[in-house]
């Protein structure tokens, strides 16, 4: 079994999961933000959203140059945010799935300002830049929710809000 096919059975839970998250999306509370530190809840909602694209940056490439103008994902409505991260994570996983176990080993860097901010093989990349990282910030999308009453669905199992199974 080659690399890919392993990722590709965690890549599918973990992406429908997500859109189960994102669906609840509470489109009167964008602007809240629980903490001076913490993302605005339609910036983290977008941030969510890029992430399952970001493999197409790593397929085929050693590098990624974010461009001076880049500008992060803001959510504006549930039916942006999900067009966004449906048409990422078909974009994603189909690079997930080309990708060979040579290409996986091989390095890969993000590049701020001129300057590397990590280095690290593809697979780490995947596995840690992007699904792990969404899942962490899938997380913090859910503790927004709770905060503003938005009944959290179940990820792993039921939630206190959604008895069914996930």
């Amino acid at each position: 079994m080659t690399i890919s096919q392993m990722l590709l059975p965690e890549f599918d839970q973990e992406m429908a999961s997500t859109r189960k998250v994102l669906e609840r999306l509470p489109e009167d509370k964008l602007e809240f933000k629980p903490h001076e530190k913490s993302m605005r809840l339609d910036r983290l909602a977008g941030h969510i959203a890029e992430m399952p694209g970001w493999i197409a940056s790593v397929a085929g490439q050693d590098k990624l140059e974010v461009p001076a103008d880049w500008k992060p994902t803001v959510a504006t409505s549930k039916a942006q945010l999900l067009g966004l991260f449906d048409g990422n994570v078909t974009n994603g996983r189909a690079a997930l799935a080309g990708m060979s176990d040579e290409e996986f080993g091989k390095n890969w860097s993000l590049v701020f300002n001129g300057h590397v901010a990590f280095t690290m093989p593809k697979v780490a990349v995947v596995r840690n830049v992007v699904m792990n990282h969404s899942i962490h910030h899938r997380a913090q999308l859910g503790v927004y929710y709770r905060l503003n009453d938005v009944p959290v669905p179940g990820v792993y199992g039921p939630s206190a809000d959604d008895k069914t199974p996930a």
